[in-house]
């Protein structure tokens, strides 16, 4: 069942029933003209509202409403904007202001004043616009035709915008150990996260988890096997007859442990760290990035933070047909030719990304002192994309995003035995790598092909939480700039 974004059309009663019928049908054909455009959440029509009481209780029947992720307001007349105060005042979901009208070409040779007192939201759109500034109301304005594709493209990613947040509103995240020794950037205020961003964050003793995959029948190993098989390219050695068969049968067994210690307790992100395996044989490696093939949140090293951006990015590009990522900047490529950087983990990058078929392997890690893992090997799919990381800067949050775009590698990487992108930022690596340092982003990040920058800032608004982008149009004086106002800013409004 899709979420649902509800449709307010406002009014008054000054225009008499007949209109008010008028509005009322017309509200319709335009939700109507947004269905037909595909968007990915239900649109939900709720009857024209014309008084300040009926305004305030749909505010706050959409707040209580779980299956309601926002609203979209659209005033087809003149609204008088007092009647709106308390309603947007006791708003908590996201709301997206459409500047819109029912004609697309005005039907010149036909205007009467009966035409132009019906339509009017030039008019009425903007005392609804005041009053929003006036109190400080938080959204997004679209103005435009609703037969638009960009128009509706860009309700849908507001849209996928409110979905993540919602995701991460009831979020509870497992960090199986603590986060690695000494590092500070995943280090951060779980409390204050559960009050700006609603995930709930705790931590489980990693022998915790391992009594659960110690318990992993034999049954459900052979299943799992059975599905690798069929869906990755198996190394020889890790096949049914192949001598390190029995570490696939282990990567299964944690699998299987991890799933039903995350689904039983209601989980929808983790963590796990190198540093802190208890009894597992192996460092987590294709069991986490199938998780995450499945929409859950992951951060390596403790990293909670990513853990929780990841599942929200992952909720925001639900069905879009393109993938989303844990992700680290490893290494540079300076040249001769584009610059460019190589991500990849130490085995934790999600298939969703993959260009082609994975190979599922087993190779040495060369850290955290246990059994060789397996995982799935693969180079990223080129196309566009987004890099994003959160940070706790002590007196608030900041996300730090980079428009890039992932590109095949120059040449083959047969030693390489991890999963991989490579990509060029924007505007140049020099460039962005400045800017990225300057705003003090972290070294985990969320690689996602399947949603833009629009949509994360549309996020970031609704988390009232700072972002700032690195693009084709950034400098590094500029971005520099921006960091400084920013920081006076929400020191003057810190929420």
């Amino acid at each position: 069942m899709k979420p649902q974004i509800w449709f307010l059309t406002g009014s008054q009663h000054l225009y008499g029933p007949e209109t008010l019928e008028q509005v009322a049908a017309q509200s319709q054909q335009i939700q109507q003209l947004l269905v037909a455009g595909g968007l990915s959440a239900e649109i939900v029509g709720k009857p024209v509202l014309t008084d300040s009481g009926a305004i305030r209780q749909v505010m706050i029947d959409a707040n209580a409403d779980p299956a309601c992720l926002g609203v979209i307001a659209w005033m087809h007349t003149f609204s008088p904007a007092k009647m709106w105060i308390t309603g947007l005042d006791a708003l908590r979901k996201p709301l997206l202001h459409l500047h819109t009208q029912l004609n697309q070409a005005l039907p010149w040779a036909s205007i009467d004043m009966d035409f132009m007192n019906l339509n009017q939201a030039a008019h009425g759109d903007r005392e609804f616009g005041y009053i929003q500034t006036r109190i400080g109301v938080a959204r997004k304005t679209v103005a435009g035709h609703a037969a638009d594709p960009t128009v509706v493209s860009r309700i849908d990613g507001w849209a996928r915008a409110a979905a993540g947040a919602a995701h991460l509103r009831g979020l509870r995240l497992a960090r199986f150990g603590d986060n690695m020794r000494d590092v500070a950037v995943t280090e951060g205020d779980k409390v204050e996260a559960e009050l700006r961003f609603g995930v709930s964050v705790n931590t489980y003793g990693v022998n915790d988890l391992v009594k659960v995959v110690d318990g992993v029948g034999d049954t459900a190993i052979d299943a799992l096997v059975a599905e690798y098989a069929d869906a990755y390219a198996l190394a020889p050695e890790l096949a049914r007859d192949g001598d390190r068969h029995d570490s696939l049968r282990y990567a299964a067994r944690i699998e299987a442990g991890l799933r039903a210690f995350l689904t039983d307790g209601g989980f929808g992100a983790f963590t796990t760290n190198f540093e802190d395996l208890g009894g597992l044989r192996q460092l987590p490696g294709l069991a986490v990035q199938r998780l995450m093939a499945d929409g859950y949140g992951f951060g390596g090293e403790g990293d909670w933070k990513t853990s929780a951006l990841l599942a929200a990015v992952k909720a925001m590009g639900t069905a879009t047909g393109r993938g989303t990522s844990f992700m680290e900047d490893y290494t540079y490529h300076f040249g001769p030719g584009e610059q460019k950087i190589l991500g990849a983990h130490m085995l934790e990058v999600c298939p969703s990304i993959a260009a082609d078929r994975p190979s599922c392997e087993i190779h040495p890690l060369g850290i955290g002192g246990r059994e060789d893992p397996v995982r799935l090997v693969f180079d990223a799919a080129a196309g566009p994309g987004v890099v994003i990381g959160l940070a706790d800067l002590g007196d608030r949050f900041r996300f730090v995003a980079n428009t890039i775009e992932v590109t095949p590698p120059d040449e083959p990487l047969p030693k390489l035995p991890v999963a991989r992108a490579v990509w060029k930022p924007a505007p140049s690596l020099s460039t962005s790598a400045e800017s990225w340092l300057t705003a003090g982003g972290p070294h985990h990040t969320v690689l996602t092909q399947a949603v833009g920058v629009e949509t994360l800032r549309d996020f970031a608004t609704m988390l009232h939480t700072e972002l700032l982008v690195i693009d084709e149009s950034t400098t590094t004086h500029d971005f520099a700039d921006r960091v400084r106002w920013n920081q006076a800013y929400y020191r003057q409004f810190p929420r």
